[in-house]
């Protein structure tokens, strides 16, 4: 691939999926390009989501793709303007990776891995001449207000310059893999409007199981039977006081404190909003959901002659393991062996979270540089010449290939307006 010969100078700081395409926007527009990382090799956190197979987008058509980004869609769909989930599709293509559509919609690369895709990316961009520095963890800016201070593993400082700097530095979940926010207080200290991180598709704490449990979470002998087990199917419900709804089936995992994955995590942001406000929010789980309210409460009801309450179950509604267990966690005594009330548990079984687990467990976070701060390039307003992408941005999106998309296509917009703002 041919470029200009380069007359600006661009730096990239965070080797994760927006930082690496900014880069690659700003070497397509000409500009000299250094990309910066304090960890060992890029794309870590991209590599880690594909170990069960590499969800790069989503097939929903726009808008609808555009409405799973909530209050923030808006500014979201003019990123994906840019790049969508065709135009990753089509990006992918010319890398060398095809990709396929799965059964729920989900796009997938056909060897279903994130290694040779992020392989033949960073093969191109070294070939179009971006240069990769690693072990360099940016301390912010020097006293003259436009170096860059870079310390390396040895611990010795580097000064750089350049005309225009992207800043793809992550949020703050799994930071062991170099998303750990230490960009915060340096955005900050330069009088940058940034909201407080907090998870996003995250898993949570119970509280009390049932009334008059003094202990927050499962039953020690329920946790150790079950944690780590998925539930399925089931549909998960939730009315919130403050007005939030959720309704959807699918399936999630006990967890020794409570309960995460996909179903979950789908409803997490409601969820931590939920907490954050009232303190608590309580979900409703039907383990029947295939089966009808009248249909449950008869079967329940049904004459069972000699066998046990917990054979009749399973022999008329297939309620046994993990789902006959979650019935005993919240329920009595009395309750359990009341037709009536049983059947309307099966159908409507709470539980009460009091918690998100830490954002250091989190797949991704919300809060960040807020969206207010920043012009329709993504450059900060504070601060010109200075451009965010990414997960480091006050949004978030659910799992299913948006975040990954969006995070993207950021990265995109903040090249090409990094490139536009060099050269004007």
């Amino acid at each position: 691939m041919s470029q200009p010969a380069p007359t600006k100078s661009a730096i990239v700081i965070g080797g994760g999926p927006a930082g690496l395409m900014a880069a690659e926007r700003l070497r397509a527009a000409g500009l000299d390009v250094e990309l910066f990382d304090a960890m060992p090799s890029v794309g870590r956190k991209f590599l880690l989501a594909g170990k069960g197979g590499l969800n790069l987008t989503h097939s929903e058509d726009r808008p609808v793709f555009d409405q799973r980004f909530a209050e923030r869609a808006p500014e979201v769909a003019r990123w994906l303007d840019k790049l969508d989930g065709p135009g990753l599709r089509g990006w992918a293509a010319k890398l060398g990776v095809e990709t396929f559509v799965g059964s729920s919609g989900r796009v997938f690369p056909v060897s279903l891995k994130a290694a040779p895709l992020l392989r033949a990316w960073l093969h191109r961009l070294r070939e179009a001449g971006v240069r990769f520095s690693m072990r360099q963890r940016w301390q912010g800016w020097a006293a003259d207000g436009q170096s860059l201070r870079f310390l390396n593993a040895d611990g010795q400082e580097r000064l750089v310059r350049a005309d225009v700097l992207v800043l793809a530095l992550g949020g703050a979940s799994w930071p062991q893999l170099g998303s750990d926010a230490a960009w915060l207080p340096l955005l900050s200290a330069r009088a940058v409007g940034v909201a407080p991180l907090r998870a996003a598709n995250c898993g949570f704490d119970l509280g009390p199981r049932r009334a008059g449990a003094e202990e927050p979470g499962w039953s020690a002998l329920f946790a150790s039977k079950f944690a780590g087990l998925p539930i399925k199917p089931v549909a998960l419900h939730f009315q919130g006081q403050g007005g939030r709804q959720f309704a959807r089936q699918g399936e999630f995992v006990v967890t020794a404190s409570g309960i995460e994955g996909s179903l979950v995590y789908a409803a997490s942001s409601l969820l931590r909003e939920e907490i954050a406000e009232f303190g608590s929010a309580t979900v409703h789980l039907d383990l029947l959901p295939d089966r009808s309210e009248d249909f449950v409460a008869a079967e329940v009801a049904r004459p069972r002659g000699p066998r046990s309450l917990s054979t009749h179950l399973k022999s008329r509604l297939g309620i046994e393991g993990l789902k006959a267990g979650l019935l005993h966690e919240v329920l009595s005594k009395e309750e359990y062996n009341d037709p009536v009330h049983l059947a309307r548990t099966l159908k409507r079984l709470p539980l009460t979270l009091r918690a998100t687990r830490p954002v250091a467990e989190a797949i991704s976070t919300a809060g960040g540089v807020r969206l207010e701060e920043l012009d329709e390039r993504l450059m900060l307003k504070a601060l010109p010449g200075v451009f965010c992408a990414g997960e480091m941005l006050d949004w978030e999106a659910p799992t299913g290939g948006y975040l990954l998309t969006a995070s993207m296509a950021s990265g995109a917009v903040a090249g090409e307006g990094a490139a536009a703002f060099a050269r004007a």
